[in-house]
């Protein structure tokens, strides 16, 4: 089961292409690097960003 959210299929390829298998990953990240990955919109930064504070994680700070 993956702890990521509910999110389009878009954005779940784009996740999967980019190598981020969990939440961790993509903490080492910053929120302007992932929004740049191609079927990343603000639906799914708003999603993922929410559960990562979930679990304590955020972006890299840059």
């Amino acid at each position: 089961m993956s702890e990521f959210p509910k999110l389009s299929q878009p954005a779940l390829r784009a996740l999967h292409n980019a190598g981020i298998a969990d939440l961790y990953h993509l903490s080492k990240l910053t929120e302007k690097e992932f929004s740049r990955l191609h079927g990343i919109g603000p639906t799914a930064i708003k999603a993922l960003r929410e559960a990562m504070a979930a679990k304590g994680l955020t972006f890299v700070a840059g």
